[in-house]
C-alpha cells in the first residue's frame, strides 16, 4: 500500500474513539439516529437478501431523490441505498415505499477501515453505484480488494474538490481509478474527473433533469390553495443560516400588507430556532397559513405542496457561501426561480434554467425583493419563466434507463 494510502487509513483506524464519540453527540442534537449508529460503525443484524445484491450510496437528500428514478428499473436484484443524513433517511422512508418494495435504506458507515469491513462482508454486494462526488479512499479500497465492481454515477466535482485531490495525485488516482466506468454531468465535470485518474468516462447528463416532481396528494393541495386564497404568496426554499433574515428583509421591503412568504429551512430541524429569530409561526404548531407575514414549514417531505401553492420561489444555500441547493423541483413544479450569487454546486442546472428564461440570479435582500415584487405586478411574465422552467427542467428522460442499465451491466 502506498505510503499517502496507509496514512490516511491508519489515521482513520486510530480516530475511532473519536468518532464513536463525534456519532453520539451528534445523535443528541439529532444529526444522528440514536438507534441506529451501529449501522454507522458497519453493524447490521438485518440479514442479507439472497441472489444479487447492488449497494448504491447517495450523501444526502438531492442525491438520493435524484436516484428515485431508477430504482424501479433495476429489475432481478436486490438494492440495498445508503445515505448519511438523518433527512435523508427520513425522507426515502416517505418516499421509498411508493417507488419500489425491493431497496432498503441503511445508514453509510464512516470511512474507516474496520467499519467498511464488517459492511461488506454482512452485505457483500455484487455492484456499487456511489452518486456524484462521494470519493471515500479506505471504501473504494475495500470494494476493490474483494473485486466488487465500481461505478460513479450522476459524477460531479467542482474546481475546488479537483484542486484539492490533485494536491494528493496518487490517492486521487487510486481512489477514481478504481471505479469501473464513471457517468458524468457536464463535459467540464468529466474532464476533471479524467485528469484525475477516472476511466471509461462518458458524459450522458444530469440526472436530476430526470426526477420526477416533487409529490403532494391532489386533496392537499386543493385544501392549502383554498387556505391561501388570494393572498400574494412566494416561498424560500432550501435556506441555510443567515439567508431566512435576508428573506425576512426581502418580506418587509415588499411591503404588501397581506403578503404571505413560506420559508422553508433546508434541514427541518432548524424550523423552531428560525421561528424564534423571525417572530413567526411554523407549521407544526400552525397548520394553517397565517394571514400575511411569514410562516416557517418545519416538516419533511412538503416541498412539493408548497412549490404547487407558490408559483415563484428562491432557492437557498445560495445568498450565503454554501453553493446553492438544487433549483430544478422547483422548475419543475411551475415555480419562476430566483438564487444567490453562490451556486457552484449546481452551475449546470442554473446555467440550463436561466438561459431557458426560467431563472433569475439577485444579489442581496434588496434585489429579491425588488424580483419578487416585479413578479407580483407582471403575472404574465412569472406565468412565463414557470412554463420556460417545467420545459428545461424535464430533459433527459432517458438517463434514469441508461443508468440502471449501466449499473446492471456491472452485476452481469
Amino acid at each position: 500500500m502506498p505510503v499517502i494510502d496507509h496514512a490516511y487509513a491508519a489515521g482513520a483506524t486510530l480516530a475511532t474513539p473519536l468518532l464513536r464519540r463525534m456519532l453520539r453527540r451528534r445523535a443528541a442534537r439529532g444529526k444522528e439516529v440514536e438507534s441506529r449508529l451501529p449501522e454507522r460503525w458497519g453493524e447490521d443484524a438485518t440479514p442479507r437478501p439472497p441472489g444479487k445484491l447492488v449497494w448504491l450510496h447517495a450523501a444526502s437528500v438531492g442525491e438520493a431523490v435524484s436516484l428515485l428514478p431508477v430504482l424501479p428499473l433495476l429489475a432481478g436484484v436486490h438494492v440495498l441505498l445508503t445515505t448519511g443524513t438523518v433527512t435523508s433517511a427520513e425522507l426515502m422512508a416517505q418516499r421509498l415505499p411508493s417507488v419500489t418494495q425491493s431497496v432498503m435504506h441503511r445508514f453509510v458507515p464512516l470511512d474507516v477501515p474496520g467499519w467498511i469491513a464488517r459492511f461488506l462482508d454482512h452485505w457483500r454486494p455484487d455492484a456499487a453505484g456511489f452518486v456524484e462526488s462521494e470519493i471515500w479512499p479506505n471504501m473504494l479500497a475495500a470494494c476493490r480488494s474483494r473485486s466488487v465492481p465500481l461505478i460513479l454515477v450522476n459524477a460531479r466535482l467542482s474546481p475546488g474538490s479537483a484542486a484539492g485531490w490533485a494536491r494528493a495525485a496518487g490517492l486521487a488516482r487510486r481512489s477514481f481509478g478504481a471505479f469501473d466506468a464513471v457517468l458524468a454531468q457536464s463535459p467540464e465535470d468529466a474532464a476533471r474527473i479524467a485528469a484525475l485518474g477516472g476511466r471509461h468516462v462518458s458524459v450522458p447528463g444530469n440526472l436530476k433533469f430526470a426526477a420526477d416532481p416533487l409529490p403532494a396528494a391532489d386533496a392537499d393541495v386543493r385544501a392549502m390553495r383554498a387556505a391561501v386564497g388570494d393572498r400574494p404568496i412566494w416561498i424560500a426554499a432550501s435556506t441555510h443560516p443567515g439567508e431566512e433574515a435576508m428573506v425576512a428583509e426581502a418580506h418587509r421591503r415588499i411591503g404588501l400588507v397581506d403578503l404571505l412568504t413560506i420559508i422553508v429551512p433546508r434541514h427541518p430541524g432548524r424550523g423552531a430556532a428560525v421561528a424564534a429569530e423571525l417572530s413567526a409561526p411554523r407549521r407544526s404548531e400552525c397548520a394553517e397559513p397565517p394571514p400575511g407575514g411569514l410562516w416557517v414549514i418545519d416538516a419533511i417531505g412538503e416541498l412539493g405542496l408548497f412549490y404547487r401553492i407558490a408559483g415563484m420561489a428562491f432557492v437557498g444555500g445560495s445568498l450565503v457561501g454554501h453553493g446553492g441547493q438544487n433549483p430544478l423541483e422547483a422548475a419543475r413544479l411551475g415555480c419562476a426561480v430566483a438564487v444567490g450569487p453562490h451556486t457552484g454546486n449546481f452551475m449546470g442546472a442554473v446555467g440550463v434554467l436561466e438561459r431557458a428564461g426560467a431563472l433569475t440570479r439577485v444579489a442581496d435582500a434588496d434585489a429579491l425583493a425588488d424580483w419578487v415584487a416585479r413578479l407580483m405586478r407582471e403575472p404574465g411574465r412569472r406565468a412565463a419563466m414557470g412554463a420556460a422552467g417545467v420545459a428545461a427542467a424535464s430533459a433527459h428522460q432517458h438517463l434514469p434507463r441508461l443508468t440502471a442499465d449501466a449499473l446492471l451491466a456491472l452485476v452481469r
